[in-house]
């Protein structure tokens, strides 16, 4: 006789609301370096974000 599956049950995933803070400062922070940076560190921020989408299997064009 084999022994019954063990039941799994999925617990939702609560994030704090400090975390949504933080990402949303996080955010804001990166929007105001872009503006104020030169080119070169956006286009290279650019690059990684879009490398990382292709490696993610993403298409983006």
């Amino acid at each position: 006789m084999s022994s019954p599956a063990p039941s799994t049950s999925v617990a939702p995933i609560r994030v704090p609301v400090f975390a949504w803070l933080l990402v949303a400062v996080a955010l804001g922070v990166i929007y105001v370096l872009l503006q104020l940076s030169g080119t070169a560190f956006a286009e290279q921020l650019h690059e990684f974000t879009h490398d990382g989408r292709h490696a993610l299997g993403v298409p983006c064009h």
